[in-house]
């Protein structure tokens, strides 16, 4: 058959509604299929190497004892990945006023106003803060370390919803707060609020421990009622005058 014919069987074929093409040899279908060769098993992988389990506070305290100055105790801080407080702030707030003060005031954490400007104690509790500092003649603001302060808290990032402090984040950020204590050196120390009383005390109740001293990180510590706990409560004022005022005699004595 010449390929003139074949073509035209071929559209015949179309047209009579073929649409499969019928080769010379018959196959029977219903033959079972040759079996295809077995797969390669993939050699399993060695077990991979466990992965250890970080302590949190064991980097805070290398990195916190590895810092030699303020300056590099803030960028240990800043480079310290293991609490999660700081991927929801805005700001790490390290400190404010005079380093080489006297008085070096421990608070418990940033507030909004705080993790916005970066610096403690600058929202309305730090506003009463600074006035009561001021009545007995101390500013944040001076360069005389008789007469200024130096301000810190125990968390530098603000907690979400301006909650406590967890008792897992206080423990790692101890190693800086205790190094921070020891750069700055104060000669006192005082802790304002619950939190900074159980995280350098080990003790909570600050209306039993207030204006009573006692001793911390080597040096003398006066327990206080917070700013914030003035604010809502206007008559526990009269004892944190009482507090300034021993807080004075004791500077005038030593």
């Amino acid at each position: 058959m010449d390929s003139v014919a074949a073509q035209a069987l071929l559209e015949w074929q179309i047209e009579l509604g073929a649409t499969e093409a019928i080769g010379d040899t018959p196959v029977n279908r219903y033959d079972a299929p040759a079996k295809l060769p077995k797969a390669k098993t993939p050699s399993a992988d060695p077990d991979p190497a466990p992965v250890e389990a970080v302590d949190p506070v064991a980097v805070a305290r290398g990195l916190a004892k590895a810092a030699q100055s303020l300056d590099e105790l803030r960028d240990a801080m800043a480079a310290f990945q293991h609490c999660e407080l700081r991927r929801g702030a805005r700001n790490l707030v390290f400190a404010d006023g005079e380093p080489s003060a006297r008085v070096m005031i421990v608070g418990e954490a940033p507030g909004r106003d705080e993790d916005i400007e970066g610096r403690p104690f600058v929202g309305q509790a730090g506003q009463l803060l600074d006035r009561m500092f001021d009545a007995i003649g101390m500013d944040r603001t001076s360069p005389d370390p008789a007469k200024s302060i130096y301000i810190t808290n125990i968390l530098p990032w603000r907690p979400p919803q301006n909650r406590d402090p967890e008792p897992a984040e206080m423990a790692m950020m101890m190693p800086f707060v205790e190094r921070h204590i020891a750069l700055a050196d104060p000669d006192i120390l005082v802790l304002m609020g619950n939190i900074s009383c159980q995280a350098l005390l080990g003790r909570k109740g600050i209306t039993r421990l207030r204006g009573s001293w006692t001793e911390a990180q080597g040096r003398p510590v006066l327990p206080m009622f917070h700013p914030a706990y003035l604010l809502r409560n206007p008559a526990a004022k009269r004892d944190a005058w009482h507090d300034l005022l021993t807080l004075q005699k004791r500077l005038r004595e030593s």
